[in-house]
């Protein structure tokens, strides 16, 4: 699984690829997160207003957005998605 952050003023994009087949599963950790249900050792989620999940065949790619004057913090985003690759691609 590979990723690519960037970011605006409000916003996080992130384009995750290269899923070895684990598309699904990435879905089901990034949709615990969308329904307020995220377990990443970060305290990022209470930065989040809303996040967007699109897939496009061997794609995932997700849009979070803060709340009203706060920003993410990239590095402790990264540690969430290596914390959710590391979940996913070490399940049977």
């Amino acid at each position: 699984m590979k990723y690519k952050i960037e970011s605006t003023e409000n916003e996080v994009s992130i384009e995750v690829s290269e899923t070895k087949g684990k598309q699904e599963k990435l879905l089901e950790a990034f949709q615990e997160c969308q329904e307020g249900r995220c377990t990443c050792p970060t305290q990022e989620y209470s930065k989040l207003d809303s996040l967007e999940i699109e897939t496009n065949e061997d794609i995932i790619k997700l849009k979070l957005k803060s709340k009203p004057d706060v920003k993410f913090d990239n590095s402790e985003i990264s540690k969430c998605l290596e914390y959710t690759k590391g979940k996913v691609l070490n399940e049977n």
